[in-house]
Formats: C-alpha cells, structure tokens, sequence
C-alpha cells in the first residue's frame, strides 16, 4: 500500500507535526515501507491461530489483599505542616458559591 505525501502532511498537520519538505519526503517513504511491511503480513493464513492480548503467558504479581494494622495516626500526621489533630489541614482550593 503506497501512502502519498499529501497524506503525511494531513497526518502530520493533525498530528500537529511542523515537517520539512526533506522531512516529509523521508516520512513518506519510511511510511510507505512500513505499511508494504503491513501488507505482507496480510498475506499469511492466520485461519487457524487463535487470537491473543499478549505474546507471552502472563500472571497476576500482585499480593493478596489482606487487612493489616494501619500507620497510627500520630505517625501519619507527624510531618504534617498544619493538623487539628485529627486531619491534615489544608488552604482552600475552592472558593464557596454564594
């Protein structure tokens, strides 16, 4: 599939890509084998591969979930620069509607 170079310069403009003329020249031809590269592989009979998410087998590495005793809140709010001591004391972000 051959790819024009006023199709990289509509990809490169939405894109929002400010290329060359040698630029968009390289482009079209690095596009172009790049997709020659895609219509070779369309050639091969996939009928009876199965589809996959990922090459390799993969498996959950996370821990499990378990309840554990938390940070004590003393601790927590120790290096707090303002505190009522029960929360973290914060300014306002958010000027109240009236």
């Amino acid at each position: 599939m051959a790819i024009s170079r006023a199709e990289v310069e509509k990809v490169a403009t939405l894109a929002r890509l400010r290329l060359s003329d040698r630029e968009l020249d390289l482009m079209t031809g690095q596009l172009g084998e790049i997709l020659g590269y895609v219509d070779l592989l369309s050639e091969l009979d996939t009928t009876n591969v199965e589809p996959m998410a990922h090459p390799l087998d993969v498996a959950n590495v996370f821990r499990e979930d378990v309840a554990q005793p938390s940070l004590p809140r003393d601790a927590a709010l120790a290096n707090a620069p303002r505190t009522d001591g029960e929360c973290y004391l914060v300014p306002a972000v958010l000027a109240e509607e009236q």
